[in-house]
C-alpha cells in the first residue's frame, strides 16, 4: 500500500472532514483560493478544474457544498498525490481526477456538459519571466505543456453554452486572455483586479468569460488583501476561510 505521506510531504486541514496533502513541487497560493472563491460554483453544478496541481480549487469547492468536481491534471506526482488527498477526506466519490493532457481530454471528459470551468494557468510565456529550477515549477509557471489559447479551447469544449471559465493572471496579460477567450468562443464578462494593498497597483486580475455570450463585461470593485498595517482585510480572511482550524 502506498504510504499517506511523501518525503517533504504535509497535510493542510480545510475541514473537519476534508484534508489536502501538500508538497514544495505541488502547494497552492493565494491566486488558488481568489480564482476558488471568484468562480464558486452552485451546489449541483457540473464542474471541472484544469491544472488542478495538489487540488485546492477542487477541494475549497467540496468545502463549499459542491456536490461533484472534476480535476483534470498533467503531471503524475500531483494527480498521485490529490488522490492520496481524496482518499484521506473520504471524497473518491466526490473528486474525479484525470491524469491527463487537457489537449486531449476528448473522449475522456464529455464535451458541451460542464457549467463551469477553472484554470490557475502558467503566467508566463515559455522563455519570459524568472526560470523555474524544476520541471514541475515550470510546467505550473511557463506555458510549456500548454499555450492559453490551448487552456481556452479546451475550456470551451467542457463547457454547455452560457457555460463559465474563469482565470487569475498578472495584468501584463490581460489582453492575451481577452483575445484567447474570445478566440475560442468565449466572451469576457465580469472581472476584478487584486492588489495588496489598496494604495498599490494590482498584481493579479481575475477574469471570467462565459461561452457563446455577447460582448459586455463587469468590472467589479477590486480587492485588497491587507490593510496598510499588514493584517489580512475583512474580505481575504472569509475566502480564506475553508483553509483554516477553528
Amino acid at each position: 500500500m502506498e504510504p499517506l505521506l511523501h518525503p517533504n510531504e504535509h497535510i493542510e486541514t480545510i475541514t473537519d472532514r476534508l484534508r489536502l496533502i501538500v508538497s514544495p513541487e505541488h502547494t497552492f497560493g493565494t491566486d488558488a483560493l481568489l480564482l476558488a472563491a471568484f468562480s464558486l460554483p452552485k451546489r449541483l453544478w457540473r464542474v471541472c478544474d484544469m491544472g488542478a496541481g495538489c487540488g485546492i480549487i477542487p477541494f475549497y469547492w467540496l468545502a463549499r457544498g459542491v456536490r461533484q468536481v472534476s480535476a483534470v491534471e498533467l503531471q503524475q506526482k500531483a494527480a498521485d498525490q490529490m488522490a492520496r488527498s481524496a482518499a484521506l477526506s473520504g471524497a473518491q466519490d466526490r473528486l474525479q481526477i484525470v491524469n491527463a493532457d487537457l489537449r486531449a481530454l476528448q473522449g475522456i471528459l464529455p464535451e458541451g456538459a460542464f457549467d463551469a470551468v477553472t484554470m490557475n494557468p502558467p503566467y508566463f510565456k515559455a522563455g519570459h519571466g524568472f526560470q523555474s529550477k524544476t520541471e514541475a515549477h515550470s510546467i505550473a509557471r511557463h506555458d510549456t505543456a500548454a499555450t492559453l489559447e490551448d487552456c481556452c479551447a479546451a475550456a470551451a469544449r467542457l463547457l454547455k453554452y452560457g457555460g463559465s471559465f474563469s482565470i487569475c493572471m498578472p495584468p501584463a496579460r490581460l489582453a492575451d486572455a481577452v483575445c484567447a477567450m474570445r478566440g475560442a468562443g468565449m466572451e469576457p464578462k465580469r472581472m476584478r483586479f487584486i492588489s495588496k494593498t489598496a494604495d498599490a497597483a494590482p498584481w493579479l486580475f481575475l477574469l471570467e468569460s462565459k461561452k457563446g455570450r455577447a460582448p459586455g463585461m463587469v468590472v467589479e470593485k477590486p480587492l485588497a488583501l491587507y490593510t496598510p498595517n499588514g493584517d489580512e482585510t475583512p474580505e481575504l480572511r472569509e475566502i480564506a476561510a475553508p483553509y483554516r482550524k477553528d
